[in-house]
């Protein structure tokens, strides 16, 4: 038989080499060959030169292929080899290059918009606030639990997300997101709006993460179609009026927890945003200069007056940990939504529902009756300025804004039916009335 082989059968029955292995040639189809290795494994090679080089290609195992198969495969390989000058090594290589990046990419596109979004919160939260996070998770919880609130019936409702959650990103069309928009939007316009913008600021991150690249259509957000449907958010006007102070105040004081007491006047004394006043630290406040710091969406931070009456509120609170609103229970460690204590209030005393931005919307209304300037109004709230001359010329110190503040919170005081002393300089007992000033006592 020699080194030859004419049939399947001779070919099956090739001595295997006392090592390595042993080449064998078909004696019909030039290049054509069986290798055998010292295991007796058997496959069928073609062996051709290119470019000078000789190249040496598998075919198949022996038992895979038929004699006819591996001669015809051997006699195309000849032709790549031969006439083309093209080595079958670097097209497999080519092809297994390009099946694997198909294989990447229908991996990429299989991508769900809810695991997606799980791994957009966890990317991103360490430069959230809390606040911020938890719009996040509400706008694409499934709903479907029991509500939490006291004596609150029935199960949650789905976030306004949720429907796209099982979506595929490729998905994410601007048909399939101007139809959601037109969808939620009638049933709560102001929810559904947030919603989209919060699903536009994840569609800019995965635009700009490699893994995602590319996936959601390029007009997702901005097609004109899209941005047709997008709901009106409904402009919120819920304010305290000046005759609705005493009830309020009255229903507020008597919250049984402290921490909150004071958080929700505060809110309405010093107008700060929600989650400014939660973030205030025992070492945010300047007891020497009256003066406290508060992060600032704006401006990195901004230092108001602690005016008297906030001052001796914050006084009375246990220093449990670094916060000065302090809870045991949050994760945090600080106040989180003291919402349901509020709206219990807010019945108790008989009033419309007020939001916590409504009070420190109430702070902005109600300095209007000791016609307090809007730009020192501007500068305690953290307001971007609206001028040029308020943003470039006006830096008003701490104790012109002291002697406005102290103001507002003394007329709201008054007002509100809140017998307020304090002891200054000298320790007189003294009120702080109506108009700002300090009346000093016997």
């Amino acid at each position: 038989m020699g080194n030859t082989f004419t049939t399947q059968v001779q070919a099956a029955k090739l001595p295997p080499p006392r090592k390595g292995y042993a080449l064998y040639w078909d004696s019909k189809t030039p290049g054509l060959g069986v290798r055998v290795t010292r295991a007796g494994a058997r496959s069928y090679i073609h062996q051709a030169r290119v470019h000078g080089r000789t190249v040496r290609t598998t075919i198949g195992d022996l038992n895979s292929w038929k004699l006819a198969d591996a001669q015809a495969e051997a006699r195309r390989l000849t032709v790549e080899c031969v006439d083309k000058d093209i080595d079958p090594r670097v097209v497999a290589a080519a092809n297994r290059a390009q099946a694997d990046a198909d294989r990447i990419e229908s991996q990429r596109y299989a991508h769900v918009f809810g695991g997606v979004w799980a791994a957009y919160i966890e990317s991103c939260k360490a430069g959230w606030g809390e606040r911020h996070l938890a719009d996040h998770i509400e706008v694409t919880h499934p709903g479907g639990e029991k509500k939490k609130k006291r004596g609150g019936k029935g199960l949650t409702k789905p976030g306004p997300l949720a429907p796209l959650m099982p979506l595929k990103l490729s998905e994410l069309t601007a048909d399939v997101i101007a139809a959601w928009l037109k969808r939620e939007g009638a049933k709560r316009p102001t929810s559904t709006a947030k919603a989209y913008r919060l699903l536009r600021a994840f569609i800019g991150w995965a635009n700009d993460t490699p893994e995602y690249k590319g996936i959601i259509p390029a007009d997702a957000c901005t097609a004109r179609d899209v941005r047709k449907a997008i709901p009106k958010s409904r402009r919120k006007s819920d304010c305290l009026q000046k005759e609705q102070l005493p009830a309020w105040f009255k229903a507020v004081r008597a919250i049984p927890n402290p921490i909150i007491s004071a958080f929700l006047q505060g809110l309405l004394l010093a107008g700060p945003r929600r989650e400014e006043l939660a973030e205030l630290k025992w070492t945010d406040l300047d007891l020497t200069w009256n003066g406290m710091r508060l992060g600032d969406k704006v401006e990195d931070e901004r230092i108001i007056p602690l005016t008297p009456y906030v001052a001796s509120l914050l006084s009375k609170l246990p220093r449990k940990n670094k916060w000065v609103f302090y809870s045991a229970t949050a994760e945090s460690g600080r106040l989180v939504d003291p919402r349901i204590a509020h709206n219990d209030a807010l019945e108790v005393a008989g009033l419309p529902h007020i939001t916590l931005h409504g009070l420190r919307r109430s702070f902005s209304t109600l300095s209007e009756w000791v016609e307090m300037p809007t730009g020192v109004v501007a500068q305690i709230q953290g307001h971007k300025p609206s001028a040029t001359a308020e943003k470039h010329y006006k830096v008003r110190p701490l104790d012109l804004l002291r002697s406005w503040h102290t103001k507002l919170e003394a007329w709201i005081l008054a007002e509100g039916g809140v017998q307020f002393v304090t002891l200054p300089a000298g320790n007189r007992l003294a009120v702080v009335t109506s108009d700002g000033t300090v009346r000093a006592t016997a």
